[in-house]
């Protein structure tokens, strides 16, 4: 289910932190920028239960700002805002830290291969 569809419900959400996050990637992405540097925190009512979620934003929302959001009223948890709205159950991203470990540990191995044909 898409956040497009017409049987979403709209709603206000409030700001509950703005924050300017650093990638501790940038250095290695060759100097890329990142186009959305504040993580926004929010949080909304949906079917009389309090929901919180986050996105990544190019520009500043203060504190306590309303915006406007519409969730899927058979899965509240899912909102047009979020990284997850578009994500099946039991679909997750690997974590970054275990692919660089893995990604480490084969180059090391590719390396001493090399190393070990030069005698």
């Amino acid at each position: 289910m898409r956040v497009d569809q017409p049987n979403w419900i709209s709603t206000t959400a409030t700001v509950t932190s703005c924050t300017y996050r650093t990638s501790p990637l940038r250095a290695m992405a060759f100097g890329i920028p990142s186009t959305a540097n504040f993580r926004i925190t929010f949080d909304y009512y949906a079917h009389g239960r309090l929901y919180s979620d986050e996105f990544q934003s190019r520009t500043a929302i203060p504190q306590s700002e309303e915006i406007t959001i519409s969730y899927n009223p058979l899965a509240p948890e899912q909102n047009s805002r979020s990284k997850r709205s578009s994500a099946t159950p039991g679909q997750t991203k690997p974590p970054i830290l275990a692919i660089g470990i893995a990604g480490s540990i084969i180059l090391s191995l590719a390396w001493l291969a090399v190393l070990r044909g030069c005698h």
